[in-house]
Parts: C-alpha cells; sequence; structure tokens
C-alpha cells in the first residue's frame, strides 16, 4: 500500500488566516479565521452573573462581550464528579493539601464562597476519601447551585461553545488549558489519559510519566493523544509553558475588572500547529515569511529540529492554494450534491434543527441494476466516506440525519455502520453514533463548538432572506391583478402606473396581456406599466401618473 502524503497548507493574509489539511493532495480538513470582536472557544473570562433562569436550569453570565454566555447549572459542578473511574488516576494522598488554599497563592477578586467551593473540589481532601457518607455531604448538587451562585456572583468561565445565531456563548466553570501533548486543569487533581490512546502497556508508561512531572498543588493534567510514544521532557516542557500561561491568567484576575478577559485561545496557526501537527505531516508549507518564522519557532521547542524542517515558505507568485489545487477543493465545500465514485450522490441540507444528508444511487453502476445489493453496498460505503469528510469540511454538527438507500441485508447494513464509526473516530469533534433505525435512518451527533464554514462565509441572501426561494412570475401577476381589482374598484380617477420587477412586467405583457386591456375595459380605467431594476422581485408599487402618490 503506497504511504499517504500528507501536507499543511498556511494561508495568510490581512483580513483572514486559513489552514487546509491535504491528504495525497486530497482536502480533508480547512479552518479559517478572521478577525472577531466576540468570545472564541477556549478563551477564559471572569464575568458576573446577570440573572438565573431556574425553568433553564442556567445562568446567564455578563462576559464583556455583549450577549451573556449561557452557564448551565450541570457546568457549575466540578467535573472530578462525573469522571469516568477507568480514567481517574488521582496523586496520591500524601500529595495532596489538607488546607483549602495554594501555598503562596494571592486572593483574587473571587467571591470568598466562590473560591472556597472550588479548592475543596479540586483538592478532594482526605476526609472526603475516608468517609463516602460525609463526601456525599459535601457534594454539591444542581439544587444547591442558586444558593451558592446568587445574582451578582462574579466567577472564572471558560468559552466552550462560540455564539451561533441569535444564541450567546455557552461557558463552563470547569477549566482546562490546552498545550501540545498535555492538557492542564488548573482547578482539578484529575490525572487521565486520551481514550484514544489504546495499548495498556503505553497507557501505564504514560501513566508513571504524569506521575512523576512536578505538577502544582491542586492542578491536574490529561494526556492528548498525540503524546503516544514521547518521553518524559517533551511533557515536562509543555507542563512548563503550561505553567506559564497560567500564571499569566491569575495575574490578570489581580485587576479589579469585571468582566473581562483573562485568556485568549491562541491564534488559527497556533492551534493547527498544536492540534494538526503530528508525526506522520511530511510538510508544512507557509505563504508569509512571518508565518514561516513563528512556525519554525514553535516546532522547535516542541519536536525540535526533525519537525521545523519540514516547514517550507512558498515563494511563487501564484496564490498557494491554486497552486496546491486547493482552491477548487474549497469551491465544492458549499455545493449542496456531492458526488460519489461509483456515479451516486449524496444531497446535505443543512437547517436549523438538524443537518439532513440523503443518500442515492443517481446513475451509478454502469451496466449494473441500481437497486441490485452489491450496488447499494457500495453506494452506501462511499456515502459513508464521503458524509464523514464533509462534516468535518463544512464545521458543522449538531443533530445529523443520514438516510442511506434502503438494505435488506442486516449484515450489510452493519458494515455501513462498522465504517461509520471507524471513520467519525479520528474526527476531533466528539461524535455520537447510532446504528441504522428500521426505517433506515443513521442518527449520530457531532460537536458545534463554532459556527460552520457556511455560516461564517456567507451571510443570508438580502434577496429571499435565506429561504432559497422567491415567488414565481405567475404568483407575482395574481398579486398584483388582485390589488389592481381592488384599487380600480374603489378609485373615482383615471390613469393608475404599476410598477414592477422588469421579469415580472415581462410576464404581463406577454402570457397576460389579454386579462389586463379585460380589466381596463370592465372599469372604464387607463393601466400603463413600467419597469425598475431596483425594485424587488417581490415587490410592486401603484402609483397616480400625475400625482405620484401611491395607492
Amino acid at each position: 500500500m503506497d504511504r499517504i502524503k500528507k501536507q499543511i497548507i498556511f494561508n495568510t493574509e490581512q483580513l483572514e488566516s486559513s489552514c487546509a489539511l491535504l491528504s495525497n493532495g486530497k482536502l480533508e480538513e480547512y479552518h479559517i479565521e478572521r478577525p472577531s470582536v466576540g468570545p472564541t472557544v477556549g478563551s477564559v473570562y471572569i464575568g458576573r452573573i446577570v440573572n438565573l433562569e431556574p425553568s433553564l436550569q442556567a445562568a446567564f453570565v455578563d462576559i464583556g462581550v455583549g450577549k451573556n454566555a449561557f452557564l448551565h447549572y450541570w457546568d457549575m459542578i466540578p467535573a472530578t464528579y462525573d469522571m469516568d473511574a477507568d480514567e481517574m488516576n488521582p496523586i496520591s494522598d500524601e500529595a495532596l493539601s489538607d488546607s483549602a488554599g495554594g501555598k503562596g497563592k494571592k486572593r483574587n477578586v473571587f467571591s470568598e464562597k466562590l473560591r472556597m467551593w472550588l479548592r475543596h473540589s479540586a483538592r478532594r481532601s482526605k476526609q472526603l476519601r475516608e468517609s463516602e457518607k460525609h463526601r456525599r455531604k459535601k457534594k454539591i448538587t444542581v439544587k444547591e447551585i442558586p444558593e451558592i451562585f446568587p445574582a451578582g456572583t462574579e466567577l472564572l468561565v471558560q468559552v466552550v461553545k462560540g455564539p451561533i445565531g441569535t444564541k450567546g456563548a455557552r461557558v463552563t466553570t470547569n477549566l482546562s488549558i490546552p498545550g501540545r501533548y498535555l492538557v492542564l486543569l488548573p482547578y482539578s487533581d484529575h490525572i487521565g489519559l486520551s481514550t484514544k490512546i489504546e495499548s495498556s502497556a503505553e497507557r501505564s508508561r504514560l501513566r508513571k510519566i504524569l506521575k512523576e512531572l512536578d505538577v502544582p498543588e491542586g492542578m491536574g493534567l490529561i494526556c492528548r493523544t498525540v503524546g503516544e510514544g514521547r518521553k518524559k521532557i517533551y511533557f515536562q516542557h509543555d507542563l512548563d509553558l503550561l505553567l506559564d500561561t497560567w500564571h499569566r491568567v491569575e495575574e490578570a484576575l489581580e485587576k479589579p475588572q469585571v468582566p473581562a478577559e483573562v485568556y485568549s485561545e491562541p491564534t488559527l496557526m497556533e492551534r493547527s500547529i498544536r492540534d494538526i501537527m503530528t508525526e506522520d505531516i511530511d510538510e508544512i508549507i507557509v505563504s508569509s515569511r512571518e508565518s514561516f518564522t513563528a512556525i519554525t519557532e514553535t516546532l522547535d521547542k516542541f519536536g525540535g529540529r526533525r519537525l521545523s524542517n519540514k516547514v517550507k515558505l512558498y515563494k511563487k507568485a501564484d496564490p498557494i492554494f491554486e497552486a496546491y489545487n486547493v482552491q477548487s477543493q474549497i469551491e465544492d465545500i458549499f455545493k449542496r450534491v456531492v458526488p460519489l465514485p461509483s456515479g451516486g450522490y449524496i444531497c446535505i441540507d443543512e437547517t436549523e434543527a438538524l443537518i439532513a444528508i440523503d443518500v442515492n444511487t443517481g446513475k451509478g453502476g454502469g451496466k449494473r441494476t441500481g437497486d441490485q445489493p452489491e450496488v447499494i453496498l457500495e453506494t452506501n460505503l462511499e456515502a459513508a466516506e464521503a458524509v464523514a469528510r464533509q462534516l468535518r469540511l463544512r464545521n458543522i454538527g449538531g443533530q445529523v440525519v443520514i438516510d442511506f438507500i434502503d438494505m435488506r441485508s442486516a449484515q450489510d447494513r452493519e458494515a455501513v455502520y462498522k465504517l461509520m464509526k471507524k471513520l467519525v473516530k479520528n474526527d476531533r469533534a466528539k461524535t455520537h453514533l447510532l446504528p441504522l433505525s428500521r426505517l433506515g435512518l443513521m442518527e449520530m451527533t457531532r460537536q458545534r463548538e463554532h459556527e460552520s464554514l457556511k455560516d461564517t462565509i456567507y451571510i443570508p441572501c438580502p434577496y429571499c432572506n435565506g429561504t432559497g426561494h422567491i415567488k414565481s412570475e405567475l404568483t407575482m401577476s395574481v398579486e398584483i391583478q388582485r390589488r389592481l381589482n381592488t384599487v380600480l374598484r374603489s378609485n373615482k380617477g383615471g390613469e393608475v402606473r404599476v410598477i414592477m420587477h422588469p421579469e415580472i412586467l415581462a410576464r404581463l405583457k406577454n402570457q397576460d396581456a389579454s386579462l389586463l386591456t379585460e380589466m381596463e375595459s370592465r372599469y372604464g380605467k387607463n393601466l400603463s406599466f413600467r419597469a425598475d431594476d431596483s425594485i424587488h422581485h417581490e415587490e410592486f408599487k401603484l402609483v397616480n401618473p400625475s400625482t405620484g402618490k401611491e395607492y
């Protein structure tokens, strides 16, 4: 089997930065970043609770970005309570402190009750371990949230979902700062590993390394998938960088201003190097010298000269995305119909409630009959690959319903389900997949942190207001004649002038000319018609040509 060549292409412009991940020249991931005044996922704010909504079990938090953020009561309970026992590997009791405050830590602008709660829940003191009854007594529940966090409470929150449409950002009090190999948990002593690291021997080795790291009291770590196979020195270096970042956050907390941003998520370029750059990436091509220097220096810190040597500066005159055939693939992202290799196709429709995807055989299969089981299975397997890729490329999520072509064989349905599970496993967005239902539908959810790529690049059409439909010429002719009948019946004047879009006028002058002539004869009035390119296709005016007054 031929080796897959992987490339990362960075295009840096003044108004937009974009990143494309290619596998053998095929676009697998595409991300863009534009200047924004809104909150970004991962950023940390110190905010103030504006009001509580018991019916929603949520608080609305002013974080200083205009629209208040949404904070569910569940996101105000320490995540440590819900962590999988398999993933839990807490630091030994000897390494824990019984005190509620950290060594040498200054008090910041948090309310004292919140500070004590955060420290208490993070450290899980010896007394809580000794008695299950005592632990339950101290455990915070959803019912206690309004009492602990009344309106006006100041608290530290992190954006987990950016503003989408009319909805504000969603935030949590369970903070995490991601690095290259580690994720720092400032208020939790949880030590865990990515579930994608499957080898038990490797998991044991990594747990041992994480326990040996000099982690500050009350803080925890999670090892990311990219840390698999790495030596201890890489983790220690990454931890040092994360602790330096958190130190800057705590310094920002000393400032009295509330609300305020205290930690900003890195730029697209920094996030891409952190999240996408792996050992199997063959080269990184960058369009600007400034980005080239920044990426090289970053990779020198993370992986040494071996990784930084993979960075190349693009110097040709042609746009970088055109040179690597990325631009044409980007344009295909927004097409409703996506063709499949066998001749079939999928249709993708984004709605407010869900993403609907329909699979069709089309004219595929050549001389084969389209309803043959093997043709249907082949088309469905191709569709599964296309769907998984399109979800990543378009950055769409929420509820997804896929209407595969009906398969009579349970074995074929299981094959499609297994392939789909395998394909979404490596998706960096969290997904949950269900087997095909009796109706032949596959339901899945995909984590939705940002607006889709389509919503980022496009705005609703001012002509159709995003519906994708406008009234036909026939419909507009009916409405104009209906309005004329009303005006002519009550109008004692003479001529009535109708102003409309040129395409509507063409309909009236041709197919409907006799009807208008009959209307003039019936009411004894003169009608005149004028076209106006600037008028909306669905609008028209009836005016008095002498006075210019509209009827």
